[in-house]
């Protein structure tokens, strides 16, 4: 009887797990037929043979590598970029002593995730024209480090208070000074929380459309998804490509989870409970 019950959640654990990947099978199954035909008749099938026709051409001939790539090194700078600067801010709020100050810096920082990103839309327009970056992918960088710094140092911050103050005290002993606490002590300390908020980050970097759509109109400069969206319009009577397609937008994220996954949980964990 307890077999039995121990059993029961696994069973529903591995039925929502099915549920998840069948429409992920569905593409990469499409991904390797050769037409739409084959799909329609067959739709979860097996393809017949194993071809990568369909991944080279929608890399080279669609640009889903100009776009990829394009991705990619917005997508990792902004990132980067967001947490030098949240993980500064948190540490200047939560281990320097400035107790008024950093409670009023904290509470300025929350009101920012109040505020929905879509309803900044035609500010941040405004505010890119006016600095004359537009069509440039610096319009992209400034408004994604802006928008997860809030967020950034949420949890950073959060994690930084668990830290036993007997580091800080030591390390000051010892004759570090600030900035040599912050990238010595304190930065090395974080590094679970930073790989968390680096993944979050990257991955609202890569999914972004709307600013990417708006602000990006040169064709060699566009993002992945916005990409992806003319790749639907000129390919849609291929199927097969267009998931080849999905796959290279899905890869990437797969591939640095799959890699960073222990420090994604112990981020996420680590700094719910002290001591």
């Amino acid at each position: 009887m307890r077999a039995i019950k121990k059993t029961i959640p696994h069973i529903f654990l591995m039925g929502y797990l099915l549920i998840i990947l069948y429409p992920f099978l569905f593409v990469i199954f499409s991904s390797f037929k050769t037409n739409n035909q084959d799909i329609a008749s067959n739709p979860f099938g097996l393809p017949g043979s194993i071809s990568f026709d369909n991944y080279v051409n929608a890399w080279v001939n669609a640009k889903i590598s100009t776009y990829f790539f394009n991705s990619l090194y917005i997508g990792v700078l902004a990132a980067c970029v967001s947490i030098l600067f949240a993980a500064m801010l948190s540490f200047a709020v939560t281990r320097m002593r400035y107790n008024k100050v950093s409670a009023i810096v904290f509470q300025l920082i929350l009101l920012g995730m109040l505020i929905p990103n879509n309803s900044l839309l035609l500010p941040i327009y405004g505010i890119m024209r006016k600095l004359n970056i537009l069509d440039t992918h610096m319009a992209l960088i400034l408004p994604y480090v802006a928008n997860a710094i809030p967020f950034s140092v949420v949890i950073l911050a959060a994690f930084m208070r668990s830290l036993p103050g007997e580091i800080e005290e030591a390390a000051v002993i010892d004759g570090l000074s600030s900035a040599g606490l912050f990238a010595r002590i304190i930065v090395p300390l974080t590094i679970p929380a930073i790989v968390t908020v680096f993944i979050i980050n990257f991955l609202g970097n890569w999914n972004e459309f709307l600013l990417a759509n708006y602000f990006l109109s040169n064709d060699a400069l566009k993002t992945l998804p916005v990409g992806m969206v003319g790749f639907r319009d000129a390919y849609n009577t291929n199927y097969a490509q267009m998931s080849a397609g999905i796959v290279f937008s899905v890869l990437p994220v797969m591939i640095v989870y799959a890699i960073l996954q222990e420090q994604i949980i112990e981020g996420v964990t680590a700094g719910s409970v002290k001591g």
